[in-house]
């Protein structure tokens, strides 16, 4: 990270070109997400629609104003008994990896999610994606399963890790 401050704030409409530029910087190197092709933001906008900053936020990070990062809370499996746990996503642009972002965005994440009235995080990683599970496990996320070879990526099976923290 420069020596710029990183501003964390609630995602506005205007962010969300940033937000899937980032998104699709990620899925080239097949550690980050499933999608294997470019996606378009108006694609993206009843995603954006669904997060909320009272309930599931969609942080963006900046850095003079840039977008070089951001988080998601997302409703889990999508019914009531499940209402106090989400699945966090963070993505960082490649100029900016391993300069904190992640971290900032994250530990910002396990602070606040009491006040959002959530008590489990849970994040979907790839098995190979070290940089990904090692944030995680920094801020006392543990696997709690392994869905082994259910995604397929360039003719290669790649496992699913999903990591859980109690935050309440």
């Amino acid at each position: 990270m420069t020596s710029t401050e990183l501003v964390v704030r609630d995602a506005v409409k205007a962010d969300l070109p940033a937000v899937v530029e980032i998104y699709n910087a990620a899925i080239p190197g097949r550690m980050a997400t499933a999608d294997t092709e470019p996606i378009a933001a108006h694609s993206r906008q009843a995603w954006f629609d669904e997060h909320h900053p009272a309930r599931r936020p969609l942080w963006v990070a900046s850095i003079d104003g840039a977008v070089v990062g951001w988080l998601s809370f997302q409703t889990f499996y999508g019914r009531p008994a499940y209402r106090a746990t989400a699945e966090v996503s963070v993505y960082v642009s490649p100029g900016h990896h391993r300069g904190g972002i992640g971290r900032a965005l994250l530990g910002r994440a396990v602070k606040t999610a009491p006040e959002l009235g959530l008590t489990t995080l849970v994040g979907f990683v790839f098995g190979h994606n070290e940089p990904s599970l090692r944030l995680f496990t920094a801020f006392g996320f543990e696997r709690w399963a392994l869905l082994p070879r259910v995604a397929e990526l360039d003719g290669i099976e790649r496992d699913l890790v999903i990591v859980g923290r109690r935050v309440a």
